[in-house]
């Protein structure tokens, strides 16, 4: 679990502050490639503008595709980043009081102001990772006072090879990476997670990046939630995730990351940004 951990300062000023790709030089480009890249989608943007740094980890200020101006906007981040602690498995917190802060950053990684929680609407570590706070301010007034969108939530399952950024608002900190594939089952500790995001060895995430959103390049939209890595090659133990398969096969892969889908939180959200667990299409663990 990417929590701040002993070594993730030292690790950081090693790496440097800023994952910026080194420039290089390039052959000159044929007719061809500059016509094929003439016609390549155009790429989003990725920066900080709309994710949050907590007290221990990352996050976001996000809504659904049909979330309106005027709803109480929501933080994303994982539950095991809940100020209550880590819940255990089997465990749903739902609609519990809060009054946590979150710095808000614009795009240059830059914290603008202090968010709100008026409640955590929904956390969980059971067959996903994940916490939703609900703030004080709508997403309107998040954008009159400080200029800044919420991310959008994606609606359907991430793409094996995708392009993706992570982008850590603890450490103002972007790595830059693809979907390797996807977990079957993923077992740290007591938890078990379900079709968890493998990222490439290139997203290497540190402690103080759980729950900073995983965006697609191509889109600009928010496809899961950053959550934890196998640092020492233990297998299955809190923080040495294990792959387990659908035959049972466990893998233990030192070094790499993963990230937990969001797409399966769409369904449960409602009008005026409620999580209803029986909406249609929720899979969300209950209670």
């Amino acid at each position: 679990m990417k929590k701040p951990l002993a070594g993730a300062l030292l690790a950081l000023l090693l790496t440097g502050a800023a994952a910026v790709p080194a420039a290089a030089s390039a052959p000159r480009e044929t007719v061809a490639q500059a016509q094929a890249q003439a016609q390549a989608p155009a790429v989003a943007a990725v920066d900080f503008a709309g994710t949050v740094a907590l007290s221990n980890c990352s996050g976001s200020v996000v809504r659904t595709p049909s979330s309106l101006p005027s709803d109480p906007a929501l933080v994303l981040s994982n539950g095991h980043c809940l100020e209550t602690g880590m819940p255990g498995p089997g465990q749903v917190v739902v609609n519990k009081r809060s009054s946590r802060s979150f710095t808000l950053l614009n795009s240059a990684g830059t914290g603008v102001g202090t968010l709100r929680a008026s409640k955590i609407a929904y956390g969980t570590m059971t067959d996903t990772d994940i916490s939703i706070y609900q703030l004080t301010k709508t997403y309107a007034q998040i954008q009159s006072t400080y200029g800044i969108s919420a991310l959008t939530l994606n609606d359907t399952h991430p793409v094996q090879g995708s392009a993706i950024s992570v982008v850590s608002g603890y450490w103002k900190r972007i790595y830059n990476c693809s979907i390797d594939g996807f977990v079957y089952r993923m077992k740290e500790g007591d938890w078990t997670w379900k079709d968890s995001v493998r990222y490439t060895s290139a997203c290497n995430t540190i402690g103080g990046t759980s729950g900073s959103p995983v965006i697609d390049t191509a889109t600009g939209k928010v496809v899961a939630v950053n959550n934890t890595g196998n640092e020492n090659g233990e297998s299955c133990t809190v923080n040495n995730p294990c792959e387990i398969d659908e035959n049972g096969v466990v893998t233990v892969r030192q070094g790499i990351n993963y990230a937990q889908e969001t797409y399966i939180i769409v369904p449960c959200i409602g009008a005026g940004n409620v999580i209803d667990l029986n909406r249609p299409g929720c899979t969300l663990p209950k209670p």
